[in-house]
């Protein structure tokens, strides 16, 4: 769990909601279902009709990854491909079928199978780096999917407000209720702009870090299938590798 992430939106609508009653207001008067439903509703909708639809599904897939990122455990992947390393050296590259054939990760499992099959070093690094390369790009068309959800959430929000004060105007010779229409119009544009600035585009650039956090990842596994397909041996399989390690703090995000 993303500790850092819960903490964030916490903190940034509690600061929103604390200000807003210190200012003297309720924050009840805040929740307006129908300014909720045409900015949600017409946010999603204009992005779904700009997405394909696997980019949307994806999008959907890995929103998850914002408060629950995948861990990619570096030290123990470089361990992993040490293993395999001196498994290839000691029974040939055949010892690796079982391995290919149950490891969680496919594209670990990808790389494994064409090294058993014995391709050149060129093709399987070719093979590699164009998945990796496919695969990042698919993810970040997905994340750029919330990106467009904080692009026309604003938008959508100034329209729900001129859609509220049309009607507010029906009141025109009523002022107080002319009044709590106009409020209650402009709760629209607050919700626009609250869940681009607060929800949408976070989720945006924080996917975009995990999309890169496991690219890195897997370009780790795929230097570490081709130095076994060169014929390095572990200890330099660790060194080639060790640059992949980095210090990480006790952080929120365990």
């Amino acid at each position: 769990m993303d500790k850092l992430s819960i903490l964030g939106l916490f903190i940034a609508l509690g600061a929103i909601a604390l200000g807003y009653t210190l200012e003297g207001g309720a924050v009840a008067a805040l929740f307006n279902a129908p300014a909720l439903i045409i900015v949600l509703g017409g946010t999603l909708g204009a992005v779904m009709l700009q997405s394909p639809l696997s980019t949307f599904l994806k999008a959907l897939k890995i929103s998850y990854w914002v408060f629950f990122p995948p861990r990619h455990d570096i030290d123990a992947a470089i361990e992993e491909v040490k293993s395999w390393s001196h498994k290839a050296r000691q029974e040939g590259y055949l010892s690796l079928e079982d391995t290919a054939l149950t490891h969680p990760d496919s594209y670990a499992a990808k790389g494994l199978s064409l090294l058993i099959d014995g391709v050149s070093d060129k093709k399987l690094r070719d093979t590699l780096e164009i998945d990796l390369l496919l695969e990042r790009e698919r993810l970040l068309e997905a994340s750029r999917v919330y990106e467009a959800l904080g692009g026309y959430s604003p938008t959508i929000g100034i329209l729900g407000a001129v859609l509220g004060l049309i009607q507010a105007m029906s009141f025109i010779t009523e002022p107080q209720k002319l009044g709590a229409g106009v409020a209650t119009a402009f709760i629209a544009t607050i919700y626009g702009v609250g869940l681009a600035n607060l929800l949408f585009l976070p989720m945006a650039n924080k996917l975009k870090q995990q999309v890169e956090q496991k690219m890195l990842f897997h370009e780790l596994l795929a230097e570490g299938i081709i130095a076994i397909s060169q014929g390095d041996s572990p200890a330099n399989i660790e060194l080639k590798l060790e640059a992949y390690r980095v210090e990480r703090p006790n952080s929120l995000a365990n």
